[in-house]
């Protein structure tokens, strides 16, 4: 069984289009667990609705991790709930690449149903990330297939970072087991964030966290790239 995790808050306008795009896939022996951390909008009613298991969240990596604890499957699905299947061969694909290659951790490419602007910052990321999976992985917390027992070795995510948890994930992660980047899946991301901080900033965040993650290995507690949370409006300001 693939358990699927999703961290959730006040994610109503979003959440519903990924639970669709995952009730057509073609695989479907899984579970979905959805970690909320305290929405007050109608978050928690739309995942009961799909049938989800819900879990308490917080922030991207607790909410990960708890909703890992409650999982059952072999191998773990970690998507962002901005996210979309777009192919209903995705997880049939990601699946059988995954077990293929034998992999402990993979990360398969982004895309984007946005503008051109949006679909070049993908393009751009997804080489940035392919480029260093032999050196120093980087990942993209919005979609991560691991294997359950290599997420439990690591102690899941390290909630003490404020930014670049995934990756960190990624670099512990590739010291016990296979990490690839993977092209036969790709999930579609949603460009919220680029429409509200902007493509110019946004590029700066990315790369200056990238190459701060490549050089000196993980964030610690501090947030100097100026990364917004609680992105879930487009009407409001992060905090």
């Amino acid at each position: 069984m693939l358990s699927i995790v999703i961290p959730t808050k006040n994610e109503e306008k979003y959440l519903p289009k990924l639970l669709k795009s995952i009730g057509k896939q073609t695989f479907c022996d899984y579970e979905i667990i959805v970690a909320d951390n305290a929405s007050h909008d109608r978050t928690r009613e739309i995942a009961a609705n799909f049938n989800c298991k819900i879990v308490q969240g917080g922030l991207p990596a607790a909410g990960r991790n708890h909703g890992a604890e409650a999982a059952t499957g072999d191998i773990i699905l970690f998507l962002d709930a901005d996210t979309e299947l777009p192919d209903v061969d995705f997880l049939k694909n990601g699946l059988a690449e995954f077990e293929k290659k034998d992999l402990a951790m993979g990360v398969p490419i982004a895309t984007t149903k946005g503008n051109y602007l949006d679909h070049l910052f993908f393009r751009w990321w997804n080489y940035f990330v392919a480029s260093s999976q032999f050196v120093k992985p980087l990942a993209g917390g919005w979609c991560i297939f691991v294997k359950r027992n290599l997420h439990q070795q690591l102690g899941g995510f390290d909630e003490k970072l404020m930014l670049g948890e995934d990756s960190d994930y990624a670099q512990r992660g590739v010291k016990l087991g296979k990490f690839r980047f993977m092209s036969n899946a790709k999930v579609q991301v949603s460009p919220r964030r680029l429409k509200k901080e902007g493509y110019l900033k946004v590029l700066a965040q990315d790369v200056g966290l990238g190459l701060y993650l490549l050089t000196h290995g993980k964030m610690d507690e501090k947030n100097i790239f100026g990364y917004e949370f609680d992105i879930y409006d487009e009407g409001k300001k992060g905090k």
